[in-house]
């Protein structure tokens, strides 16, 4: 008995397969005819309305294009002329600032650290000749003896 149901079911596959090509072929057909149908119905512009179309299509294009193209420069130019300028304004005002506040207190100590390197160097000129003039009385002590 297995055999006979084996061999139902083979046949059964193969009606099944026949069938399912026949659809197949039904449908390629059934489409090709639905596809020249739709393209007749299709209403193709005119060799005029074509190249006014492609015309108009070209034209936004290039004013897109350009309307980018100067978009991108005054963006380019502010960015180096405008934005670099304004850090550098920027930049000196804080060190301007920074001196302002700082001012009285920085003043006072280089105008200290300025008369204390004038004293150490009025200092150091006076001990040199003071050595000196040293030095030449006992080289005049020693000649005298």
């Amino acid at each position: 008995m297995p055999k006979d149901t084996n061999k139902k079911q083979n046949t059964k596959k193969q009606e099944v397969k026949k069938d399912t090509k026949k659809q197949d072929s039904k449908n390629k057909k059934h489409f090709m005819k639905d596809f020249k149908a739709e393209l007749k119905r299709v209403i193709w512009p005119t060799p005029k309305q074509l190249l006014n179309n492609t015309v108009a299509v070209i034209t936004v294009v290039l004013i897109t294009a350009a309307i980018v193209f100067v978009l991108d420069f005054v963006f380019e130019s502010m960015n180096t002329y405008g934005i670099n300028k304004l850090k550098e304004v920027v930049e000196t005002t804080n060190t301007v600032d920074t001196n302002s506040l700082v001012g009285l207190d920085d003043s006072a100590n280089v105008t200290t650290d300025n008369e204390e390197a004038t004293n150490d160097t009025e200092n150091n000129e006076s001990e040199a000749s003071n050595e000196t003039e040293n030095n030449v009385s006992e080289d005049s002590n020693s000649v005298e003896e």
